[in-house]
């Protein structure tokens, strides 16, 4: 098999460089991919630096991945060469423990392995990501991506797309439901867009009144500023539910107090410390809940795609260079980015062939 091209971490405090590997050989199973696309996600950077303390280097991040089928394996029914497909965050499971059993893959009792930074279940090889031009995985975990939606759009919603749909198809978010996103970020940004075309109503909160015109944009039909105690206050005890997609340490009792009875706030953003512990009276005395929730299963990531296919929902990028993906997490880091930013695997290739 060819050598792949890649981009790659050497060490926690190096910067991502070019790489070389050779993937796995084709399995009967599996699907080859032509990486066309891959969106850059917060994790990415958090794990090339080695920020959860759980890195192998040479790590080669990315698990927002979009391509073409280049290659199939001898008993691979479900895809042909040519297919466009994407991949997420995992690319197996132990497919036998009850989140598994139920297509709740992420939440796999014996561990799902990730894109990239994971260890494969047959050979302990450790997983390289989408910062390359080429990719073998399994054809349970690969998704077919919808034809009528821009590519590098679609390449976050691997990511930020289906960790915010699970929680809002979870708790039946709809027409008839008033929902509220707190942040406009990566995930934030793709929270407002589904939910909207869910047919919610739907309220954005920000810290930013720069970032009222966007969220309207979007599809918010109110915008919040959450630092306005007054602006807060007039949606006491309205919502049915709250994605909290911020990560970043905060005080979590404000937007409690805006949950109905029996209303939940779950919690998708990750930040590096945990948040102060909620008021117990604001939960007991209206019922209330606070979730958190991973990503999606490959059947649930699939019905997201297709949903954003029908609706056509893609994410707001900005496209970048491979050699530009330094840079890139620097402004990430200062949240500098409107919504995500996307990699031109193709630039890699020119690179690479240079």
């Amino acid at each position: 098999m060819n050598i792949t091209h890649a981009y790659a971490a050497q060490d926690a405090k190096a910067k991502l460089a070019p790489f070389d590997f050779k993937p796995r050989e084709l399995r009967a199973h599996d699907v080859q991919i032509e990486v066309l696309y891959c969106g850059v996600c917060h994790s990415d950077l958090h794990t090339a630096r080695n920020e959860w303390r759980n890195t192998i280097f040479p790590v080669v991040p990315g698990h927002e991945i979009v391509g073409r089928v280049t290659a199939v394996g001898a008993h691979t029914h479900n895809y042909k060469v040519g297919d466009l497909v994407g991949v997420g965050c995992m690319v197996d499971s132990c497919r036998s423990c009850p989140s598994c059993q139920e297509g709740l893959e992420q939440y796999c009792e014996n561990g799902f392995v990730g894109t990239y930074n994971g260890e494969d279940r047959e050979t302990k090889a450790i997983t390289y990501g989408g910062y390359s031009t080429s990719m073998v995985v399994d054809e349970s975990f690969v998704l077919r991506v919808p034809e009528n939606l821009d590519l590098a759009g679609v390449a976050p919603l691997l990511c930020a797309g289906i960790t915010t749909y699970s929680p809002l198809r979870h708790w039946n978010v709809g027409p008839g439901k008033k929902v509220g996103i707190v942040g406009l970020g990566g995930l934030g940004h793709m929270g407002v867009k589904l939910a909207h075309a869910m047919g919610a109503h739907v309220v954005l909160f920000t810290t930013s009144p720069s970032k009222i015109e966007d969220g309207k944009r979007l599809g918010a039909d109110e915008v919040v500023i959450s630092k306005d105690a007054d602006q807060m206050a007039a949606h006491t005890n309205s919502f049915d539910f709250i994605l909290n997609t911020v990560a970043a340490q905060h005080d979590l009792n404000p937007f409690i107090a805006l949950l109905k009875r029996d209303g939940n706030m779950t919690l998708v953003g990750a930040p590096e410390h945990d948040h102060p512990a909620p008021q117990v009276f604001n939960l007991i005395f209206k019922r209330r809940s606070i979730a958190g929730s991973l990503i999606g299963g490959i059947a649930e990531t699939q019905e997201m795609l297709d949903f954003c296919g029908k609706h056509g929902i893609t994410s707001d990028i900005e496209l970048i260079a491979m050699n530009q993906i330094n840079e890139a997490y620097e402004r990430m880091l200062k949240s500098d980015v409107k919504y995500r930013f996307v990699i031109d695997i193709n630039t890699l290739r020119e690179e690479s062939a240079a």
